[in-house]
């Protein structure tokens, strides 16, 4: 498979120069893309890209806008994770997904799913809990 699950080097390089909020209010706005097992998408992913992209019913290219959660820590971890997202109606097949800044395009993360997924009538990315352990995204 061709999705490699990380976080991109850019959005830590972007996080380091401030080009990254997920605080409530804030100027940008975050997306998920859902993508084909045949996507090469990793570490080195820059920005959102339609190479990949799955097309099917319910799916808009670019894909869904997230909520993110509002950022915290705890024990030394810093970390923030997203409200879970569906598409219903929803009539295709994914392997994984690309959060990304949609305001600046900036990657931000790649989510391997597994295996394919297909969806009859709803798909749903159930994000893990905001903990220090759990959450998507978190550095210690």
């Amino acid at each position: 498979m061709a999705l490699t699950q990380t976080l991109c080097t850019v959005f830590k390089t972007n996080l380091l120069s401030g080009l990254e909020d997920f605080n409530t209010g804030t100027i940008y706005t975050y997306k998920i893309a859902l993508y084909t097992a045949a996507a090469a998408l990793n570490a080195d992913t820059l920005a959102y890209t339609v190479d990949g992209e799955i097309t099917g019913t319910g799916y808009t290219a670019g894909g869904e806008v997230l909520t993110p959660t509002v950022p915290a820590s705890n024990s030394g971890t810093a970390y923030v994770t997203f409200a879970d997202v569906t598409w219903n109606p929803a009539e295709f097949t994914t392997a994984g997904a690309l959060i990304y800044n949609s305001t600046t395009g900036a990657a931000v993360a790649v989510l391997n799913f597994g295996s394919d997924k297909t969806a009859t009538l709803t798909f749903e990315v159930q994000f893990p809990t905001a903990t220090a352990t759990t959450a998507i995204i978190r550095f210690s």
